[in-house]
């Protein structure tokens, strides 16, 4: 992202180390910082003006069995790796 920061909201729960963030202005999800890797982004490819989804692989998720835990995460990225 390259200008518009002054126009996003920022949406956090529960231990605040995830943020969504909006378009204030039409409400469109723009990109989040990841709760288990915080130095991490997801972008919502289609806010880009030239970027292909189709040339990205894509993984299915099922939110419900989502865990901020894992522990084949790669040392680099801060967060849980396990219970307790």
């Amino acid at each position: 992202m390259l200008t518009g920061e002054d126009l996003l909201s920022a949406y956090e729960w529960n231990s605040h180390r995830a943020k969504h963030f909006f378009c204030s202005r039409c409400g469109i999800y723009t990109f989040h910082r990841k709760r288990a890797a915080p130095d991490h982004f997801g972008i919502n490819v289609f806010c880009l003006e030239v970027f292909d989804p189709a040339s990205v692989p894509v993984r299915a998720t099922e939110g419900i069995g989502m865990s901020v835990v894992d522990p084949d995460a790669r040392r680099q990225w801060r967060g849980p790796r396990n219970v307790g």
